[in-house]
């Protein structure tokens, strides 16, 4: 009876001894595994945090420019721009610029198209013709611009070029004479002077082209010109071009009179009727000198 009380003390005492490392066990892994999960949560703030930084130092550098200012500004010329479009040009392209049987569609061509053919008082034409001549521009540059803007707004297409005398002046002069005379010279002669075509059309005379409408031109393929685009002549090309184009026309002619730049027929007749003329008032001047 003495032993059985003993062995079950002893048991008791066991058993607790046992127990109380096993709690106290449980009580520093929960301990454990709540300041990993607080770690865990401190590390994932500061990283979110960071993360939060980086993409707005990222957006502040990389973001595209313009404010609420410049985009009032914008909507505001394409609104002039469907005012002036409404007045001068839906009569022949239509009221929405899909073009009709007196004028072609208006949708992509650009602000470069507009620019050039309203620019040159090539549009707005008074009256079909073969094709239309230059002329004193009927709109002011602004407006020109606003129409523009109000075309590039309904399908994109080339962009109005703005080169400045930097840009013109740092261009390869001889890499745009070789492009002039290889791609534009058939048509528009060596000098720039332009030349009769087919069916009454014509290649025009450069002589007032400005570098932008150059440019345009290329891009645009106004009239019976065929389009240039930028995997033909690229852009630092096309400005070489352009830079070509006023050294024809600011480079005084080094014989003198220029006759037009038309080439050699124009001086070939001038040296035939001229030459040949005064050479023949020689001969009869000493032919009379000698009967007398």
């Amino acid at each position: 009876m003495t032993t059985s009380k003993a062995s079950e003390s002893a048991a008791s005492s066991s058993a607790g001894a046992t127990g109380r490392p096993r709690l106290v066990s449980a009580r520093f892994g929960r301990r454990s595994r709540s300041a990993s999960a607080r770690r865990r949560r401190r590390s994932s703030s500061i990283v979110l945090l960071f993360g939060l930084l980086a993409t707005g130092v990222l957006w502040t550098v990389l973001a595209p420019g313009g404010n609420a200012a410049d985009t009032a500004s914008a909507n505001e010329a394409v609104r002039q721009g469907k005012l002036l479009y409404s007045q001068g040009c839906a009569t022949c392209h239509g009221l929405n610029a899909q073009g009709s049987t007196e004028g072609p569609s208006l949708i992509g061509v650009g602000a470069a198209a507009v620019d050039f053919q309203v620019s040159t008082g090539r549009m707005p034409l008074a009256a079909p013709a073969a094709q239309a001549d230059r002329k004193d521009p009927l709109y002011s540059q602004t407006q020109i611009d606003q129409l523009a803007a109000y075309i590039q707004s309904l399908g994109g297409g080339p962009e109005k070029p703005n080169l400045t005398d930097e840009d013109l002046n740092d261009a390869d002069l001889a890499e745009g004479g070789e492009l002039f005379l290889t791609n534009c010279a058939q048509c528009h002669q060596a000098a720039g002077a332009g030349a009769p075509l087919t069916y009454g059309k014509f290649a025009p005379s450069l002589s007032q082209a400005t570098p932008d409408q150059v440019v345009e031109a290329m891009r645009t393929g106004p009239e019976s010109m065929p389009v240039f685009g930028s995997g033909q002549i690229t852009d630092e090309e096309a400005v070489a071009v352009a830079a070509y184009v006023r050294h024809l026309q600011d480079t005084p002619a080094p014989g003198g009179s220029s006759l037009g730049k038309y080439g050699p027929v124009p001086e070939g007749l001038v040296a035939i009727v001229i030459g040949l003329g005064a050479l023949l008032g020689v001969c009869l001047w000493i032919g009379a000198r000698q009967k007398l």
